[in-house]
């Protein structure tokens, strides 16, 4: 019978990260931090390369801010180590995966690391889309391996969803939860579906921003500000989209979509994928929803609040909608929940705290009346916040 190793709650555990780019020297940052010693591999040179080089620029800048001292900044590089070969993994107690996101590399990744590691040690992917379970299936035993899925940059945003495969041991899941506590980081438990937490509760944040878009009810510029200013939230949506990328975010609302058999409430929008096909990427091209660069204008909201409450109301619904589902399909507990949208992206409040404190009624029949407009299955209201509703209960 297999036993997973209580050493990892020890920071002597060596730590293996496979994959250099920024999740995964974000995750070596983190575990090095921790105390841990770390193995980061890649087998790209230039790209281990580049990672060093990161990190120390990293430790320089937070050691000219105060928040480390010189000391302890040499301490956490000097416990990082590089390598090209998965070999030098082989006495590592844990080993995060942070490759690209293929069903395919990734289960050919496990399936060597395997072969290499001690039957003891545990084999972690930082997947945010692709099924745990189906990565498990790659291994002889796929009790040892679990989801942690990290949001970048990791070492600033403190969520970690802890995500369970059907195979993984009954006893990993808390063995992980304590081991992300012991670095610093606040873990939910996600069950393995679709955009496990906080992909598939955010849809609506971008989903509904572009449908208000496509309406005319508001510009790209209103719509953010109304977020922001009424809202509370850091970014608006299309700020955060050109930040991400909207390639990036296209592909993961379509594949959420698709995995959820073409549910309407997922669907991609049209003008987000013209925004693609077109190359207007965001930032990192130019172009997006704004235009970006040092000779970019930046555009002008229209400050009405009645219709920033409309905007807000109409966003916020939706996303608490999608937060009560998460909870009534068994996705997550309500605490999880909450600690996800506030740890993963930065949320003003958890949303089921929110609909809470405006009133489960009135999400309700905002819903009821969204639904009667449109005649549309996506403002179908979750059985759960129905049924909180008339019971006069809350989440907690």
């Amino acid at each position: 019978m297999w036993t997973f190793p209580l050493l990892l709650m020890n920071a002597t555990t060596n730590i293996g990260v496979v994959g250099a780019g920024t999740m995964g020297r974000g995750i070596a940052q983190i575990a090095a931090a921790a105390g841990h010693h770390v193995t980061l591999v890649d087998q790209n040179q230039e790209a281990l390369s580049h990672a060093v080089g990161s990190l120390e620029a990293i430790m320089k800048r937070l050691v000219e801010k105060g928040r480390l001292n010189s000391e302890e900044a040499s301490r956490i590089l000097s416990r990082i180590s590089t390598s090209q070969s998965i070999q030098s993994l082989s006495d590592s107690g844990l080993v995060v995966e942070a490759i690209v996101e293929n069903m395919d590399v990734k289960s050919k990744l496990f399936s060597d690391l395997e072969k290499v590691v001690s039957d003891q040690t545990v084999l972690a992917t930082n997947t945010s889309s692709l099924s745990v379970t189906g990565i498990a299936a790659s291994l002889k035993n796929p009790k040892r391996l679990i989801g942690l899925h990290f949001f970048n940059p990791a070492p600033l945003l403190p969520l970690v969803e802890v995500v369970p495969a059907l195979q993984t041991d009954s006893g990993l899941p808390e063995t992980m939860m304590v081991l992300m506590r012991n670095w610093g980081k606040k873990p939910a438990l996600a069950k393995d579906t679709p955009g496990f937490i906080v992909n598939r509760v955010a849809r609506p944040f971008y989903g509904e921003a572009i449908r208000i878009l496509e309406e005319g009810v508001a510009d790209v510029a209103t719509i953010d500000w109304a977020m922001t200013e009424l809202g509370g939230f850091r970014m608006g949506p299309f700020t955060l989209m050109d930040l991400i990328g909207n390639d990036v975010n296209y592909a993961v609302t379509e594949s959420v979509w698709t995995s959820f058999h073409f549910d309407s409430r997922y669907q991609p929008s049209f003008a987000q994928k013209r925004n693609v096909e077109a190359g207007w990427f965001g930032r990192k091209s130019g172009k997006g929803w704004y235009e970006h660069g040092p000779d970019a204008v930046l555009s002008e909201p229209r400050r009405d609040k009645e219709l920033g409450q409309q905007i807000l109301w109409r966003i916020l619904v939706l996303l608490i909608n999608e937060a009560a589902d998460a909870v009534f399909w068994g996705v997550a507990n309500a605490e999880d929940v909450d600690v996800a949208m506030k740890g993963g992206v930065n949320y003003p409040k958890g949303l089921l705290s929110w609909a809470e404190e405006v009133g489960l009624d009135r999400c309700v029949s905002k819903l009821d009346e969204m639904k009667a407009l449109y005649g549309e299955s996506r403002y179908r209201c979750s059985p759960l916040l129905r049924k909180r509703a008339q019971e006069e209960r809350g989440f907690f």
